[in-house]
């Protein structure tokens, strides 16, 4: 059947309109604060794959100009210390992505190492001649027995795969190659990478130079059991000459991100101390002397976990963001612990579900650029300068002119379990009508230590273009409200969360124009969980759509890529060791009670929640005769469900088109 052809524009957010969306990613203040570097995700309609290029925005004018805008993917942007050269990545078919610099002056780039596997966590040194990054050293692996000697021309079945090493695949990458991700240094004018770090060890970024340029800081676990401790670390400094370690920290927790001021005598870096006994600690800054001692946390009256430090240009301060109620904001610590709230409105890194997040980069002045994304459109670059905010790119306006997008209001709400607040936000379709009734669309976060907020979202975008008002919140155990809040559900999950959607929902129908007779659920990851035990427990919705689930507990913690952290950390116990307690927390065990219309959702290379979670639901909802289909997304991961626009767009419809069918 040919397409039909349209009249005229479409005036609402369509699934098409997916692959027209651009974001900003990674801003990068150049050291002076007179520009400013940045990714901008664009999608191809012909590939069906997201594309990154690196623009420069003018902080004054937001003038732009592309950079790197090669048919490839170019990414991870890094001013040298005197901002005459731009180190970054750049990616291409054929083989692996490689390390790059561009000389501004003369807008010449030259690559400066060819590298056998990708470059991370790229840092100049600060005389600008060195650069140093990690990257993966491949091995053998392990093997046994002897191989039979293949004839010369013959056609044999690939050799078996022998694995041995603890943490051996991950969401987002697959089967893990044989190896250790370790230290390297090359001359930024180009030259032969060499390698500074070794042993049986992953080596951690990001990393940052001392200040005489002789050593590099960074993170791990050199332990000799280092695989079976997922969270513990410590700061480290390696010496460029001879690869002499000095360990620098000595707690049990994470240590990382160390960061050098600007007059080499201090080292920032965050961390926590681990008790082992609980599911969330918040990350905290902490500031030290260049040999590790005098160690003290900042943010210890903060009652958030902040991101990666920097450094302000003079040394008095250093910057974090921190999530605070589902907004991500960034703040100047300075060194007696005061703290500063300079940005607010951070966005990005996720588009299809309205998560909190965002980047940021600081310059001289106390200019402070970040990825600024409303409920409306996603990240654009902003800055901020002396309390005054100024947005310096719109990516999205020639996309979304002439289109009516959905509205998100705030809708405060309490819980009907023991009257604890509880944050939610309602998206009002386009061209809303309070005196109608909508059906209504709970969305659940997963992490489940995570947070919702006021951000951008092709998911409620597209839902609530259908007719449907979208109601999305961060019940207990979501971040950004504490760490007593998060805890709410350590070695009880699910509980009370359910409790509180539950009110959600009922704040929504107290508005007035929710029709309570067409109530409909979803979420992915710890929202798909709870989405099926929310089937289990109640009748209220006409149909469920449960995205990636966990359903069985003892499966899950067997075959999840972290297999180390969870069982350990969210039960405290093994499978083995208290069977009726993962049973009792596993929405499989509510599968009797399910009479709901229930969608199952994963994608096909998951390792995070695997497919075998979501088959189980499937098969268990077949056998008791609950109407089901599982929808299978090819080649997508956990993290990854919705990177192509394509199956995002189809995922979505293919929710909307059960929820039509149980009106």
């Amino acid at each position: 059947m040919s397409a039909q052809v349209a009249d005229g524009p479409s005036r609402l957010f369509t699934a098409r309109d997916l692959f027209g969306l651009r974001a900003a990613s990674d801003p990068q203040m150049r050291p002076d604060g007179g520009m400013i570097a940045y990714v901008r995700i664009t999608y191809d309609i012909m590939t069906d794959a997201g594309r990154r290029s690196i623009w420069l925005v003018d902080p004054q004018t937001g003038a732009q100009q592309p950079l790197v805008a090669d048919e490839g993917s170019s990414m991870t942007p890094r001013w040298s210390p005197d901002g005459t050269r731009l180190a970054y990545v750049a990616a291409a078919a054929g083989g692996p992505p490689q390390l790059h610099v561009k000389w501004m002056a003369t807008g010449r780039s030259a690559r400066v190492a060819t590298l056998e596997q990708a470059p991370n966590d790229i840092a100049w040194s600060p005389d600008g001649k060195t650069l140093a990054f990690t990257m993966l050293v491949q091995d053998d692996g392990a093997s046994l027995g002897a191989p039979i000697k293949r004839p010369e021309g013959a056609k044999w079945a690939e050799p078996l795969k022998v694995i041995d090493r603890i943490t051996y695949r991950a969401d987002g990458a697959g089967y893990l190659k044989p190896g250790y991700r370790k230290l390297f240094v090359v001359s930024a004018d180009g030259g032969s990478p060499r390698q500074v770090t070794f042993g049986r060890f992953d080596d951690q970024g990001p990393i940052s130079f001392t200040a005489d340029g002789r050593s590099v800081l960074f993170a791990t676990n050199r332990a000799e059991d280092w695989e079976r401790d997922p969270q513990e670390s410590e700061i480290y400094q390696v010496a460029i000459a001879d690869g002499t370690l000095t360990r620098l920290t000595n707690r049990v927790g994470p240590d990382f991100a160390p960061t050098l001021s600007p007059d080499g005598s201090k080292i920032a870096y965050v961390g926590y101390d681990d008790e082992r006994r609980r599911g969330y600690e918040n990350q905290r800054l902490y500031v030290m002397d260049r040999d590790g001692r005098n160690r003290r946390v900042l943010t210890g009256s903060l009652d958030r976990s902040v991101g990666l430090p920097q450094w302000a240009p003079d040394g008095r301060s250093i910057y974090v963001d921190y999530t605070d109620k589902g907004i991500t904001k960034v703040a100047r610590v300075g060194l007696d612990g005061r703290l500063e709230t300079v940005a607010t409105g951070l966005g990005g890194g996720s588009i299809d579900r309205p998560y909190s997040g965002g980047e940021f980069s600081v310059g001289r002045g106390g200019v402070v650029a970040y990825t600024e994304s409303t409920p409306e459109r996603p990240a654009d670059i902003a800055v901020t300068r002396g309390g005054r905010v100024q947005r310096l790119t719109r990516l999205n306006d020639d996309l979304f002119a002439g289109k009516t997008l959905a509205r998100v209001e705030h809708l405060p709400t309490v819980s009907s379990y023991d009257k604890k607040p509880i944050d939610a936000w309602i998206a009002l379709p386009p061209n809303f009508d309070p005196s109608k009734k909508y059906p209504l669309i709970l969305e659940i976060h997963g992490g489940p230590f995570s947070a919702y907020g006021p951000s951008f979202s092709t998911d409620v975008q597209l839902y609530a273009k259908s007719g449907y008002v979208v109601v999305y919140s961060n019940p207990r155990g979501s971040t950004s409200y504490g760490e007593a809040f998060a805890n709410e559900i350590d070695r009880n999950y699910p509980s009370h969360d359910y409790d509180d959607l539950i009110s959600v929902v009922d704040a929504a129908i107290a508005k007035g124009y929710v029709d309570p007779q067409r109530l409909y659920v979803t979420g992915g990851s710890g929202g798909g969980a709870l989405t099926a035990w929310i089937v289990g427990k109640t009748d209220r919705f006409k149909a469920a759509a449960t995205q990636k689930p966990v359903i069985n507990w003892t499966s899950q913690v067997l075959t999840v890529d972290g297999y180390t952290f969870m069982a350990r950390y969210w039960f405290g116990k093994m499978p083995w060791e208290d069977p009726q307690g993962y049973w009792a927390r596993s929405p499989l065990s509510l599968v009797g009670n399910v009479k709901t219309p229930t969608l199952v959702v994963v994608g096909e290379e998951d390792y995070r929640t695997p497919p075998s979670e979501s088959e189980q639901y499937f098969q268990a909802l077949q056998l008791r005769g609950v109407p089901t289909a599982l929808v299978r997304v090819p080649g997508a991961s956990h993290g990854g469900l919705t990177a192509r626009p394509s199956q995002s767009a189809a995922k979505a419809e293919a929710i909307l088109a059960w929820f039509e069918r149980y009106k």
